[in-house]
């Protein structure tokens, strides 16, 4: 299973389906911004990363322009991340509380972190005929993580394209469609809980709609439940 995601690595870095998305982070690594002027851009799209055998897996939205498309690893280098490994690391799923580049040693346990896109979009706004190029990547990935048992949506377009790939990928009936809110929580089956919470984005940690307790909170809920699946 881990020479199959590593291969499905391989195929993401290379993709160019998007031109919009080629040109804008092709264009943010040549322009760059004063702070990291002397660094060399990832500029392509960026890996998923983690733990093959996870039972956590997080789905967020795209990279940032100055963030995973400068570092190559998703969160790694901007402020969401700074937010995410911190509490990843209180929680015991990360080795060390920060990231600030893709060789500085982090490692994660019981965890996995994908993206709904995986390249950065103008003003972090993606196309849906982007999000629909990205989706069979993150499919192929549902379906290679054979031990997840809970899936954390960052944000409402992570939390919804989590849930649409779930029930494609395991052939979901649901009656009625969860709606995502912070600390929203749906069993989708037996073996699978599907948690969503306000992405951790400047723009929702600046005006405090979400609280580094908040936060915690999500990761406490996320161990109590990881907890239940081994009974």
């Amino acid at each position: 299973m881990k020479n199959n995601l590593s291969n499905l690595q391989k195929q993401i870095i290379i993709c160019k389906k998007c031109p919009r998305l080629v040109e804008w982070r092709e264009q943010v690594a040549r322009e760059k911004v004063k702070r990291f002027a002397e660094e060399n851009y990832w500029a392509k799209p960026l890996p998923s990363f983690g733990d093959p055998n996870a039972r956590l897996l997080i789905v967020g939205l795209a990279p940032a322009a100055h963030g995973g498309n400068r570092t190559g690893r998703m969160f790694t280098g901007d402020r969401s991340g700074d937010w995410l490994f911190r509490a990843l690391h209180k929680a015991g799923f990360a080795n060390q509380p920060t990231s600030v580049h893709r060789n500085d040693g982090l490692q994660l346990t019981d965890c996995f972190i994908t993206a709904t896109l995986r390249c950065a979009p103008p003003q972090n706004k993606p196309a849906p005929e982007e999000i629909a190029n990205c989706r069979p990547y993150l499919l192929r990935e549902i379906a290679l993580l054979k031990n997840v048992r809970v899936i954390l949506g960052l944000g409402k377009i992570g939390f919804d394209n989590a849930l649409s790939a779930c029930t494609e990928v395991y052939g979901l009936n649901l009656t009625l469609r969860p709606q995502f809110g912070h600390g929203a929580e749906h069993a989708l089956n037996s073996r699978l809980t599907l948690v969503g919470t306000f992405h951790p984005s400047q723009q929702n940690t600046f005006t405090g709609k979400l609280s580094e307790e908040m936060f915690d909170k999500i990761f406490r809920r996320v161990r109590q439940l990881l907890r239940q699946y081994q009974h």
